[in-house]
């Protein structure tokens, strides 16, 4: 039966047979026992589906990622210990020493110093570009050697809206996918496989857990990309001899999704923990609730900020009067996230001012939880780039990100304008 996102958040993929549990277990076991060690052999040779040992699959895990996977219209799911690991896994999965990857230059500040420092010391390159880089300025930025592109559907924390089916075109040209960071939108404003992303990650941590009480990631196998229309792909297409010769493309649709659970995360083990993936589960149930208030409260807010002759500028794709208004419209038609950035009259110092007099909305490094709260990224997030790998990202020094909540919007706005009279 196909039914509406909202139900599929709340009993999507889990459906209890008589006398089971209601609620998805928590499977709190490393380990599952089997009668022979031949029946083990063959869950080792991927023969049979089953579990053995949690680092590689979990009962608790596999239920959760295999919802958000349907969430975002996908074949399979893998969650992983962070929003950082699942970054990384995404790229690393399908890139190695020698390659390169294309990048939207406006992303969360941890994943820019992941691919521009970490990940350049494994031997990976990367060409940063704009999230409004036009085809052309795509294609030029693509070399003989790019495996990937990659981009976030809103930004973390400068708000640009990536023209995902713009991108995704010049990757598909190039016989290569597009993944896409999908944490700020998530499915039920945005569903990038939609619009061609072959791979949609997230951050759990946000919003889909909700309530800032787990850390967690997500990466998700659209299914739809076809890794042996070239030779770019040899960890797909040819025999893993670290895992008895399969070829992964020779599985199916979710070869991606396949390697990532037999190869990475086998090897670099990034798990999340059961417990965790039950909290999330939690969150999802109710994340086609809370993403419309989320948003209903962010444009009032932005609304009013624009109003304020204490605030410079004000960012938010939701308002009619924002230049990037047409194209989330396009992507997202029933509203972005809860998240607006602006700038406070003063720089950093009235900036800071602000934030050290808000009362109900809280300092902290998080963003897209249940509560409000706010950070300014230039001195915290992005602290370690540099002031032009800062405008590249289109983070300025005055730049407040405020992560609207789902309390009442007129208590929100009373703590804005009362933290503004401070300054």
């Amino acid at each position: 039966m196909n039914r509406h996102i909202e139900t599929d958040c709340v009993q999507g993929v889990y459906e209890p047979q008589n006398g089971e549990p209601r609620v998805i277990p928590i499977v709190q076991s490393t380990t599952f026992k089997y009668e022979s060690s031949v029946e083990m052999g063959e869950l080792f040779d991927l023969k049979k589906s089953g579990y053995f040992y949690s680092r590689l699959q979990n009962p608790t895990c596999d239920y959760v990622a295999a919802k958000i996977a349907k969430l975002e219209g996908g074949v399979s799911g893998m969650l992983t210990g962070s929003g950082q690991a699942a970054s990384f896994y995404s790229v690393f999965n399908i890139a190695g020493a020698g390659d390169h990857i294309v990048s939207s230059s406006a992303i969360y500040g941890g994943t820019f110093n992941l691919f521009n420092v970490t990940m350049r010391k494994l031997g990976i390159d990367f060409t940063f570009i704009s999230p409004h880089a036009s085809k052309e300025e795509i294609r030029a930025a693509i070399q003989p050697n790019t495996k990937a592109v990659f981009g976030e559907t809103i930004s973390n924390p400068s708000l640009d809206v990536l023209d995902i089916e713009a991108f995704a075109a010049v990757a598909h040209e190039n016989g290569i996918p597009l993944i896409i960071d999908n944490t700020f939108a998530t499915p039920i404003m945005c569903r990038p496989i939609e619009h061609g992303a072959d791979i949609v990650i997230h951050s759990t941590t946000k919003y889909m857990e909700g309530h800032a009480s787990t850390i967690g990631g997500v990466i998700v196998d659209s299914g739809n990309f076809d890794w042996t229309q070239n030779d770019k792909f040899p960890g797909l297409t040819e025999p893993d001899d670290s895992y008895h010769g399969i070829v992964y493309t020779d599985t199916g649709k979710g070869a991606y999704g396949l390697k990532l659970v037999a190869q990475l995360q086998r090897d670099l083990g990034s798990v999340q923990a059961p417990q965790n993936a039950f909290l999330l589960n939690l969150g999802l149930e109710t994340l086609h609730l809370r993403m419309p208030r989320h948003c209903e409260n962010a444009k009032k807010v932005a609304e009013y900020l624009k109003k304020s002759d204490k605030i410079s500028w004000v960012k938010c794709a939701m308002l009619e009067d924002d230049e990037q208004y047409a194209l989330a419209k396009k992507y997202m038609p029933n509203g972005t996230c809860g998240v607006v950035s602006f700038g406070v009259k003063g720089g950093r110092d009235a900036a800071v001012t602000f934030m050290d007099s808000l009362q109900l909305a809280a300092i902290v490094t998080h963003v897209a939880d249940a509560r409000t709260c706010c950070l300014h990224p230039a001195s915290t997030t992005h602290r370690q780039l540099t002031d032009k790998q800062l405008e590249e990202c289109g983070v300025s020094p005055d730049l407040v990100r405020f992560s609207v909540g789902i309390e009442n919007a007129e208590d929100i706005i009373a703590d804005i304008e009362q933290a503004l009279n401070k300054i």
